[in-house]
């Protein structure tokens, strides 16, 4: 689209004037709401993309939004800006989107996993880097730093690179701790759900040694209601389920 031009100034007179801004004023109604269509796909695509992998590794897709919603909660605990926690709120639903590339038989072991089957297990942050990077859109520039880095730890004995403290993206790092947070809190293959004060209790085991200390503290101080609002997803995502159950003819 491209601006119109201004009549010449000698020939401007009010009506001219009075067009000439208005025309300008659609045109940037025009790019603003285009700019919102493709943003709009952008989240649709991604959160798509982030779907397909959860599907794959046996949930429902509700995992996907609470970490997207517990990442966003705890980096405005820390002091994150407003559009910084948007865009986290955004990404950190792809963190796993490498388990696309990683074979059923490892991903849906029920037991543990032999040495060889863990390192094939541990390329998905790889994977999932290589997915979503190599971009200058800015939610899959922070999802790839998501993925590579959540499996990173503190004290530098994470993979896939060894990554210590501050060398660790914060994304990374804030995903780290919500996602750790609600795979205890889930049913999974190899085991049930923990209960939330075994939970908690992992979570501050886990400070300084896996897990940044400054978000651990936010996590713990912020335990009561990061559990509300996984409960409050959990309870819409039933609620969408059932309605789509009614809604579909019966066979």
């Amino acid at each position: 689209m491209e601006a119109p031009s201004p009549p010449p100034a000698n020939d401007l007179d009010q009506s001219q004037l009075l067009r000439y801004v208005q025309d300008m004023h659609q045109l940037r109604k025009q790019r603003e709401q285009a700019y919102q269509r493709l943003a709009h796909a952008h989240r649709i695509t991604l959160s798509k993309l982030a779907l397909a992998a959860e599907y794959k590794d046996g949930d429902t897709g509700a995992h996907i939004e609470r970490i997207g919603a517990l990442s966003g909660a705890i980096a405005k605990a820390l002091g994150q800006p407003a559009e910084w926690c948007e865009l986290i709120a955004q990404s950190a639903p792809m963190h796993d989107v490498g388990k696309i590339g990683i074979p059923d038989d490892i991903l849906k072991k029920p037991g543990p996993l032999t040495t060889d089957e863990r390192r094939i297990m541990e390329t998905h942050s790889l994977i999932g880097a290589q997915i979503l990077g190599g971009t200058d859109v800015p939610v899959l520039r922070m999802a790839a730093e998501i993925a590579l880095g959540h499996h990173e730890r503190w004290n530098g004995t994470g993979y896939p690179s060894g990554l210590r403290a501050l060398e660790i993206p914060l994304c990374a790092r804030i995903v780290a701790v919500a996602d750790f947070l609600d795979a205890l809190m889930m049913d999974r293959c190899y085991r049930p759900a923990l209960g939330e004060d075994e939970v908690l209790a992992l979570i501050k085991a886990g400070r300084g040694s896996h897990f940044d200390p400054a978000i651990v503290d936010v996590a713990v101080t912020l335990f009561p209601q990061l559990v509300a609002l996984r409960k409050r997803i959990d309870q819409r995502t039933a609620a969408e389920q059932l309605d789509g159950a009614a809604a579909t003819p019966s066979q």
